[in-house]
């Protein structure tokens, strides 16, 4: 008999819209195919480090962001977290520091992830050129770098389905 094509999901979450449909279709999946989910959200202080090594931030604007960001993270992973027990469903959670990409390679590797869930685009969403610029390469790299399948979450009615679901 063959084994399931998934039991462990990782998901990349960073708070975004998209992502968080991520993180409603992985909770949708392990409530059909009784997956296990992590959710992973990175604050991304290689970014900060940059800006910072360029001179575009000094360090004290730096470690302000790193912290919001880091806030943001502990207030999303416990909001991930609900919604899966809203469904019965318990999931793991794992805020990291670093580069997103690497950080979520590295959670999936050591997770044994068999499917990293990333979230599409949001098509209308408020973001700079700047925002997309950054998950579009983020995104890529995972998708070229990663040890195992990687899927993006495209769902249509997503919100309705976890409603019903």
């Amino acid at each position: 008999m063959i084994k399931p094509l998934f039991q462990k999901i990782l998901v990349a979450y960073n708070g975004s819209k998209s992502s968080l449909h991520a993180v409603m279709y992985a909770i949708l999946m392990a409530k059909c195919y009784k997956c296990r989910v992590k959710v992973v959200y990175v604050v991304d202080t290689a970014t900060i480090r940059q800006l910072m090594l360029t001179k575009f931030v000094i360090k004290e604007e730096g470690d302000t962001f790193a912290g919001n960001l880091e806030s943001d993270g502990k207030r999303n992973l416990e909001f991930a977290s609900g919604l899966a027990k809203s469904k019965g469903i318990k999931i793991d959670t794992e805020l990291r520091e670093g580069a997103v990409w690497s950080e979520v390679i590295t959670a999936a590797d050591e997770y044994k992830a068999d499917l990293i869930l990333l979230g599409g685009s949001d098509n209308g969403a408020a973001l700079s050129t700047i925002q997309r610029d950054i998950i579009s390469i983020q995104d890529s790299e995972i998708i070229g770098s990663a040890h195992c399948s990687v899927m993006v979450v495209r769902q249509q009615h997503i919100e309705q389905l976890f409603k019903i679901g």
